[in-house]
């Protein structure tokens, strides 16, 4: 009896204070924000009316500026997730291998990560502006004088160059790591088997190296769905809030529009397309892993 109570007490000791910062920091603000998104408060006043499932029904409605924001948002993020993780697992081959200089090309392509999205936005925003410009004045190339932050489609492919970017370094990091656990020996078996370094690599290294594409995955789609500071400094959510994700807009309905609860209803709903989104991608991403055992 004293030892079982011994037992929970050092779980009490140990777990107790994690799990009260967790409920603290996380749980009860998000039944508070649930709570919120019931209501009609505009974030300043102290009384607030309960409007039941009004503010969910508003979001689902036909000129919902939600459900454009989500709809850029998927599109965008399919975009960079692809992009991003076959970018970051080409260079993670490239660099596997030991040559002058790779160490460097390593350091380069990372360092765009340990960046804030903020000043990486701003920075980027004098490329497509300034730089960009001046060269199509210099060369006289029809790429450099398109209004790279103009136009819906523009602004949307200068989006994907600053995000993919920016997170490709991070995949190639973990992929490099990933790549360097796969045994010497079945490369070599498949080399004497008389498969080519294309073969070798798509038939055993990329199976081999599945729970780290697996983590990719997942890091690139959260990180793509959850796009709010590039945007805000590169363009705002505009031409025409054709380029305003889904964070960016609850930001946008709670502090511009002063719709306080109904930006707590947008960031349940967005909560639940994350988590909706991220299962299925661990779903799928697990059975594969269990196909290659």
């Amino acid at each position: 009896m004293n030892k079982s109570f011994g037992k929970k007490l050092e779980h009490i000791v140990f777990l107790g204070p994690a799990t009260l910062l967790f409920a603290v920091v996380v749980i009860i603000p998000f039944l508070i924000s649930i709570y919120f998104s019931l209501t009609d408060w505009n974030g300043i006043s102290k009384t607030m009316n309960f409007i039941g499932f009004n503010n969910y029904i508003n979001i689902f409605s036909e000129n919902s500026r939600f459900l454009q924001a989500f709809g850029f948002t998927f599109n965008i993020s399919f975009v960079i997730v692809a992009l991003t993780n076959i970018i970051g697992i080409g260079l993670a081959a490239l660099l596997i291998n030991k040559f002058f200089g790779s160490n460097l090309f390593r350091a380069i392509f990372f360092l765009p990560n340990t960046m804030g999205g903020v000043v990486m936005g701003y920075i980027w925003r004098f490329i497509f502006l300034l730089v960009i410009q001046y060269l199509g004045m210099t060369l006289n190339w029809a790429i450099f004088k398109l209004p790279w932050l103009g136009t819906e489609e523009t602004a949307f492919v200068a989006l994907v160059i600053v995000s993919v970017w920016q997170g490709v370094g991070y995949v190639m990091v973990i992929m490099i790591a990933a790549l360097a656990g796969v045994p010497l020996e079945l490369s070599e078996a498949a080399k004497i088997d008389g498969a080519s370094s294309w073969r070798t690599f798509w038939k055993i290294k990329i199976p081999f190296t599945m729970p780290y594409i697996t983590v990719c995955l997942f890091w690139t789609i959260a990180t793509a769905f959850k796009m709010f500071d590039i945007n805000v400094a590169l363009t705002k959510g505009g031409p025409y809030g054709s380029t305003t994700p889904m964070a960016l807009q609850i930001y946008y309905d709670a502090f511009n529009s002063n719709r306080y609860g109904f930006a707590n209803a947008e960031s349940i709903v967005f909560f639940l397309i994350i988590f909706l989104v991220t299962s299925i991608q661990l779903f799928l991403s697990r059975r594969k892993e269990r196909a290659y055992e």
